[in-house]
This record gives C-alpha cells, sequence and structure tokens, in this order.
C-alpha cells in the first residue's frame, strides 16, 4: 500500500516568479510537490531543491507555500505592478486534495480579484468548481481564464499516466460548469506524448469532447524530458508500454523531441483545433524547443 503523503510548510520569499521565453512573464504556484502523481511532470526535477528525489518523493512529499495569499497581496499593491497576467499552476497543480484544508488557492484568487489582476490557471483538479465564484468575477473584471488538462479521455490510460487525477470525465464535466457559470475555460493537451496520445483519434477525441462542454480554446505542446524527469518517465515506459520505448529514446535523443516530430504533432494540433473552431489562445508559446520555467522558493 502507498504511503500517505506528508506535508510540510514552506516560508516562500515571493508570490510571484518571473519566467523568460514563455508566453507570460509570471508564474504563482501555491505548491511544491504532487500527489497528482503524473509521470510525465517535468516538475518533478525540481524537488532536488530539497535533496529529494523526482519519484516517489515528488508525491510523497508536498510543500505548502502557506504565506503566498499574503505576500501576493503585497507584491500587486507595489505601485510597479502592471497588472500582466500571473499562469496560476504551472508546475504543480494548484488543486490537489490538501487544497481543500489550507485554501492557499482560494487566497491567491481572492487576492487577484481584490486587485483586479488576471489569471491564466491551469488544473487537472475538479475542486476547481469550488471557487467558480471567483473565477468568474475574474473573468468579467479581468482577461482571465481556466485550462483544464486533459491529455487523453481515455479513462486506462490516464490512469496509469495520471494515477492520482480525477478521470477525464470528471474533468470534462468541470469544464462545463465553469462554462455554464461564465468562465472563459479551455482545454490543453500537453504533454502529447509520441506513440500514445500524439495520434488524431485521440487528439479528435479530446477536441470533439472539449468543444461538447464548453471549451471556448483547445492548445497541446509535444512532451520534453529534461533530467529527473526523463529517467522517471522512461523507466515508467519500460514497465508500462515496452513496445515504445526503444522509438521513444529515437524521438528523443535529449531533452526535446526531434523537429520532424514536434512539427508533425503541431500540425495535428493545429488540424483538430480547426476542425471544433476552436480560437488559437494556448497558455504558452508553441515552439519545438520549448523552455522550461524555472522556480523560485
Amino acid at each position: 500500500m502507498k504511503p500517505r503523503p506528508s506535508y510540510r510548510p514552506l516560508t516562500s520569499k515571493s508570490a510571484l516568479n518571473r519566467v523568460s521565453g514563455m508566453a507570460f512573464r509570471w508564474s504563482l504556484n501555491p505548491y511544491r510537490g504532487c500527489v497528482h502523481g503524473c509521470h510525465y511532470c517535468f516538475a518533478r526535477r525540481f524537488h532536488s531543491h530539497f535533496d529529494l528525489g523526482p519519484g516517489e518523493d515528488f508525491t510523497g512529499t508536498i510543500f505548502i507555500k502557506t504565506n503566498a495569499p499574503t505576500l501576493l497581496r503585497q507584491e500587486l499593491s507595489a505601485r510597479c505592478w502592471r497588472r500582466e497576467i500571473v499562469a496560476l499552476g504551472t508546475a504543480t497543480d494548484p488543486y490537489q486534495p490538501i487544497e481543500g484544508k489550507f485554501r492557499i488557492t482560494r487566497g491567491c484568487l481572492e487576492a487577484f480579484v481584490d486587485w483586479r489582476s488576471p489569471v491564466g490557471l491551469i488544473t487537472k483538479g475538479t475542486m476547481v468548481v469550488r471557487d467558480v465564484d471567483i473565477l468568474s468575477d475574474l473573468s468579467r473584471r479581468t482577461d482571465s481564464s481556466v485550462t483544464v488538462s486533459i491529455p487523453t479521455v481515455d479513462p486506462e490510460l490516464s490512469r496509469r499516466l495520471e494515477p492520482g487525477t480525477p478521470p477525464p470525465a470528471k474533468r470534462l464535466r468541470a469544464l462545463a460548469a465553469l462554462a455554464e457559470a461564465g468562465v472563459r475555460a479551455g482545454v490543453s493537451m500537453a504533454p502529447i506524448i509520441p506513440g500514445l496520445t500524439d495520434d488524431l483519434v485521440s487528439m479528435r477525441s479530446v477536441a470533439s469532447q472539449a468543444a461538447d462542454h464548453g471549451a471556448q480554446f483547445l492548445w497541446g505542446g509535444t512532451l520534453y524530458l529534461k533530467d529527473g524527469t526523463r529517467d522517471h518517465f522512461m523507466a515508467f515506459v519500460r514497465d508500462q508500454y515496452p513496445d515504445i520505448e526503444g522509438d521513444l529514446f529515437r524521438v528523443y535523443p535529449g531533452a526535446y523531441a526531434r523537429r520532424d516530430v514536434a512539427g508533425q504533432i503541431g500540425d495535428r494540433v493545429a488540424a483538430v483545433r480547426g476542425e471544433q473552431g476552436f480560437a488559437k489562445m494556448q497558455l504558452t508559446r508553441e515552439r519545438s524547443r520549448p523552455r522550461q520555467l524555472e522556480l523560485t522558493l
């Protein structure tokens, strides 16, 4: 039986993290580590900052940024703050179960509402519907949005890839609830994994169900595997999908997929997005070699 995760308070130096090389300049993550346990998560490697590993340590030791809402209010009230969009939850999910107790994400959203500062939130957590009141207010007052991460609608594949997440069907219902409440909401298919979720049938299934549940936009990007995450993910593939291990090593000579493969996946994303008439909104720039987010404490 898997041990229960441990939770540790973390006093942050800042709430907002400056980001480079992305479509946004600021990010905020209320937690470090994530019980959702997505095997492909790029943030796994950042647990090394605490002398912890990218495997069970990442899912078993969760840091709670208890002072994040207070810090955020201070930073949003600064005269130099220009109400730029802040990407919320880009590294670890802001709606993993412990949020129900600590409400760090909700406290941060309340600060954004009070200062009328826009947010681009991304989550796999269905607890997001708890905050529909704040999120709908943000959508009315600012250029904010919520992205529900759904790389696949295949429940068995999702269970293996993302063992601690709500099933895709529940995430789609959360998407519908957000859309019905007037929240600008859409879907991310990222990361798209060569050999597992990169075929047109899989992408079309995600896109059509996203449209059926009220999504206003759809985006996706190819998996990338930096040190730490790469070792963990390849070990997972070796155990669960050994038939594609060799192909993945050929596709990923380094951290990023070969340009031809990434280009083909990008074309498929554009195709299925066009078929459903989705706007070209995206949280991150589509590029063949995306840069990683760097996190601060």
